[in-house]
This record gives C-alpha cells, structure tokens and sequence, in this order.
C-alpha cells in the first residue's frame, strides 16, 4: 500500500531510531532535558528568534504561539481555508476566547488589500480589535501553496504601521525554504511567533515548537503546562528532530519532484504545484477514494469534492511511479 494521505504517516528510519535510543535525557518540565534544551536553541537561532518550546503537536504550537499575541475577546485574522480556522477544532476560541475573521484565496496568499480592509483598531469598549494575522505557508488547504517572501515583507511593514503581531503557521515551512531558498532566518524575520513541525516533511514521530521572544516562550511554557503538554524524559523524541534537521531538509525536493508526477497524472498542472501536495478537484471524490485504495493507493478526501496527495520520505520515486500510474487511470474517464 502506498499512503499519500499525509507525510504525518512516515516512520522513523533506523537511523532516527538509534539517534533516539542513544538520547541525553533529563526532566523537561523542570528545563533540565539536555536534548530538547539543544533542539530548542537550535532551531530558535535557525529562525533567528530568541527562544522556542517543544510541543507535542502543531495544533497545540499554533495555539500557544497565537495566544501569545492575542488575548481575550481580542481577534487574528487569517486566510478563510487556514489550518487554524478549519482544522484545529476551534482550539484558539476554546483555549484563548479569541474569535476569528477572514480573508480569501484560492491559493491561500495574502491579500494585503483585504487584510487592511478587515483590520480593525482598538476602538474602546465597543468593537472587537485586531491583535495578530495569521498566515500559513506552505498553505496545506491550497495545496502547499508557498507564500513568497516578498508578500509576507509587505505584510510585516504594514503591521507595522498599524501596531498589530503576524503569526507564522510555518508546519511545512521547510519544504518552503527548500523550494524556494529562501533562507529560514528571513521567514522569521517577517513573524514575531512562529510554529514549526518536525513530524510532516521532516519525518520525526512526533514534535513541534513555538519559536518567539523569551518572554513569549516562557509565558508559552507555562500554558502549555497547564494545557497538559508537559512532558518529563522528551529527550528520546528532541534527538529525532535533531537528526531531521541534519539528514531530511534538503531531501524535500525529492518530495516536491514526486508530487509535480502524481499532478501530471491526475491532470493537475505540475507548475501549479509549489512543494509536496497536491488537491485535485473531483465531483466523484468518495468514489475515487475508495477505487484508490483498492488498487493499493490511498489518498484523502479533504471537502466534497476535493481529494489530496501528500508525498513525505516514506515514498519513494518507484512508488510515486507506481501511484500516478493508478492515479491515471482512475483520472481518465472510463479507467
């Protein structure tokens, strides 16, 4: 079976698991975990960022980064097909009392025009302000559509102007970086929190980590404590990041170049196709979804007519070959 559901789905390789087995560890909620200490700083420094704080998953990074630069009864605006607005189960509301407004795109991009129109300063005790945009890249709904760096600058300086935060939903901010080139420090720079991933494209188990100013980090450590997140001899899951960074970043274009062969083949244009997913439009998305996986190939049906392929470590070029030719044949009609 070749699963192009998500690249949450690879496994550790066996190198990742004996850099795991041979991990430094110590309590991380008493700060005494050497390895998530080294992750921390590590990656910190590569956004160019104070601190950061390993978490368990994206969801609870986005919500910890976001609730540092909105508070209650404030709003962040976002893109209308966001992962904060639509996949992480009205965590930020329910977590914050934050409520949310947004913008459209079909490719998921900043609208600078419609960002300055929703923008609401703080008005006294009568309309909700606006403390922090939201933006996503790579956007995971406008399949993997990167965000370039150009436009976020242009966002920072107006923010700016207007004395409002961004926050980055950087999940798969490295297969932008590896896409683009774009240098990880320049995607900081354009952000005061950002939220990254270890466990899609770079392929660690587990693992996120809101980066930010140390006092947002340290008001983030707190929370996430009372959230549940605290974790004692995380140590053995740090060392899988660290091993990500090292071996699986630049390998991401493997990914991207498979993704650009499985939107030839289900009639997506390739050039359309930034990084490593890909969605494809299909009025019979429950049929196609099933017929896939009977052939041995699963995919996911992310809206009622929409179907996305995700390709990560765990496919190699043999398997895309074999995936876009099911893939055809299910595209054409009559196959």
């Amino acid at each position: 079976m070749i699963d192009l559901r998500s690249d949450t789905l690879t496994r550790p390789t066996e190198a990742m698991r004996a850099a795991m087995a041979r991990a430094e560890v110590g309590d991380d909620v008493y700060s005494e975990d050497p390895t998530v200490l080294a992750l921390e700083e590590r990656v910190a420094d590569l956004f160019g960022h104070e601190a950061a704080l390993f978490t368990p998953t994206g969801s609870m990074a986005n919500v910890l980064a976001v609730r540092t630069v909105v508070g209650v009864g404030q709003e962040v605006l976002c893109e209308s097909s966001a992962h904060i607005a639509r996949a992480e189960l009205g965590a930020h509301g329910a977590f914050t009392g934050l409520t949310m407004r947004t913008w459209t795109h079909p490719r998921g991009q900043v609208d600078l025009a419609q960002v300055e129109g929703l923008f609401a300063p703080d008005m006294g005790p009568f309309f909700v302000p606006t403390a922090a945009v939201s933006v996503e890249c790579t956007h995971n709904f406008a399949g993997g559509a990167v965000l370039p760096i150009d436009d976020l600058r242009s966002l920072r300086a107006w923010a700016d102007t207007v004395g409002t935060s961004i926050h980055l939903d950087g999940a798969r901010i490295w297969n932008a970086h590896v896409a683009t080139g774009t240098p990880l420090r320049q995607y900081g720079a354009v952000a005061d929190v950002v939220a990254v991933c270890l466990s899609k494209g770079l392929g660690a188990p587990v693992g996120s980590l809101v980066i930010g100013s140390q006092a947002a980090i340290d008001e983030s450590r707190v929370w996430r404590k009372r959230m549940g997140g605290g974790m004692r001899q995380v140590g053995i899951l740090a060392a899988a990041g660290l091993h990500a960074l090292d071996r699986h970043v630049e390998r991401l274009a493997d990914d991207h170049a498979h993704a650009r062969l499985l939107a030839e083949a289900v009639g997506v244009d390739p050039a359309a196709v930034d990084t490593n997913i890909v969605v494809v439009e299909r009025d019979d998305a429950p049929a196609f979804v099933n017929a896939a996986a009977e052939q041995g190939v699963r995919v996911a049906m992310v809206g009622p007519r929409a179907v996305r392929l995700v390709t990560h470590l765990d496919v190699s070029r043999a398997d895309a070959e074999r995936a876009a030719a099911v893939l055809s044949r299910l595209a054409t009609p009559g196959g």
